[in-house]
């Protein structure tokens, strides 16, 4: 008789993941089946609504015309989907209403119609609910088309951190209709093209010249009158999922896609409650850290004076930021470097572009480097100015 006497086992899985990204005009219209290509359809039917409070007062009758069009029972839940409110006590209000609606777990969908912070919400949210239920994006800003519909993160804010809390969990499907542009204040617009101007700069030259070009047409037009439009949310979206596609769990924390967000998050999260300062969105902070890592380029010899105007020049030709007190702040630069480096397992894994389109990594930033590189930026604003 044989016996196992193993005291000891590996499992080795893999879990397959698929999801869409979909461009999809006119999401909401009568004749745009698009939306129901998942979950139950019919008499019958139902789906939870999750939106933000101000996408609810322009968009949420005609969602309801089209969900009762098709015959969908529906609850809805308005979020004051705001960066300061992207807490623990939002998520669990989410998680009661989802309770309470009595979710079925494959095939009611939850749709999630808002900016990133109501999709980094909601999607938590599904992941938690019955340890995983499946939910649909619909971004309503540009930084959401371009951002947070492509990847698989959530989050909400933790201890005054930005995305302290959070998971891997996309979307079954994410539909990309810039249509929403329209009624976004400017403010808006600029903050989604700081994560387009990001993605140019690190790794895409031909996007940069578009935005070099004819920025501020994209930002006046919110995206809806110009020619090139289209080619813009393309490739950001496109460069997003190359980078993210052989890399969605963050297993290489090498990543192109975490240029901008090296030592934004202290200053984003923090001059949202320091009266002192201007207040900063989180593209407006993106921004901010592209200018500052390209500075540290030049000053190392690799990315030129001219590509760190050219930068800036565009940032400003779209409505950016290109100073704020806290990039001229070398100890609160050091105190975000500090913090990213914990988040990438002990290294700074830096990406500076050595040329716009091209970057590498950088693992040996040293504080007087920072302390140069501020009073760097300091003096490229003035001269731009």
């Amino acid at each position: 008789m044989n016996e196992d006497n193993s005291r000891e086992w590996r499992l080795n899985t893999v879990l397959p993941v698929s999801y869409y990204v979909k461009n999809s005009a006119n999401i909401f219209g009568l004749e745009n089946p698009d939306i129901l290509g998942f979950g139950t359809e019919g008499p019958g039917s139902r789906r939870l609504v999750v939106i933000d409070l101000k996408v609810s007062e322009l968009y949420l009758k005609q969602i309801i015309e089209y969900l009762i069009k098709y015959k969908i029972d529906y609850h809805v839940v308005i979020l004051d989907a705001t960066e300061t409110k992207k807490n623990i006590d939002t998520l669990l209000y989410l998680l009661k209403e989802i309770e309470s609606f009595g979710l079925s777990r494959k095939n009611e969908p939850i749709l999630a119609v808002g900016g990133g912070v109501l999709l980094d919400i909601v999607g938590l949210a599904a992941n938690l609910y019955r340890r995983g239920v499946p939910y649909i994006c619909v971004p309503t800003t540009l930084l959401g088309l371009v951002d947070a519909s492509v990847g698989a993160k959530t989050s909400i804010n933790f201890e005054n951190r930005r995305n302290r809390l959070g998971s891997y969990y996309p979307p079954i499907a994410a539909y990309i209709d810039k249509s929403f542009l329209e009624t976004l204040e400017p403010i808006e617009i600029s903050s989604g093209i700081g994560e387009i101007l990001k993605m140019a700069v690190v790794k895409d030259l031909a996007l940069f010249e578009i935005l070099k070009s004819h920025g501020r047409t994209l930002y006046e037009s919110k995206f809806l009158d110009c020619e090139y439009a289209d080619e813009v949310i393309n490739r950001s979206v496109k460069g997003m999922i190359d980078e993210l596609q052989e890399n969605l769990w963050e297993k290489n924390l090498k990543r192109l896609v975490d240029f901008g967000h090296s030592f934004s998050p202290i200053p984003e999260m923090r001059s949202l409650v320091d009266d002192n300062v201007p207040t900063l969105t989180h593209g407006q902070a993106v921004t901010l850290d592209v200018i500052f890592s390209s500075v540290i380029s030049f000053i190392r010899g690799k990315l030129s004076s001219q590509g760190v105007v050219d930068i800036i020049k565009v940032a400003r030709e779209v409505g950016l930021p290109t100073h704020h007190p806290y990039f001229a702040d070398s100890n609160i630069l050091m105190e975000a470097l500090n913090d990213t480096i914990k988040h990438r397992n002990g290294d700074q894994n830096l990406p500076i572009p050595i040329e716009i389109g091209t970057s590498l990594f950088v693992n040996d930033l040293t504080y007087d480097e920072i302390k140069e590189a501020a009073q760097s930026m300091q003096a490229f604003h003035d001269e731009v100015n």
